[in-house]
């Protein structure tokens, strides 16, 4: 006599079907994830680059305002106005503002 060997099948829940297509899923998505973060890092660090050499540009131009404004208001460069423009130099009129 022969004994039939009964495979037995593994039901499986609705429950477990569900949480085998979540680790799935999670699986498949955290590589996706990771790289689109990634991506966005590194546009935000382009951004911030970029603005870092816009700022960069405009303390060199303040820089160089600022040193054409201490030329313009010398008291040589305010002498000289003066002779061309015909006026006489008169220290006691002279009133500093800061």
């Amino acid at each position: 006599m022969r004994k039939k060997n009964k495979k037995k099948k593994l039901k499986i829940t609705k429950f477990e079907k569900i949480l085998y297509a979540m680790a799935i899923l999670l699986l498949l998505m955290a590589p996706i994830s990771i790289v689109y973060a990634k991506s966005t890092l590194s546009e935000i660090n382009f951004e911030v680059e970029k603005m870092k050499k816009e700022v960069a540009a405009k303390e060199k131009t303040n820089e160089s305002l600022e040193m054409k404004i201490n030329e313009l208001v010398s008291l040589d460069n305010i002498k000289e106005v003066i002779k061309k423009e015909g006026l006489s130099y008169n220290n006691d009129s002279i009133k500093n503002i800061e």
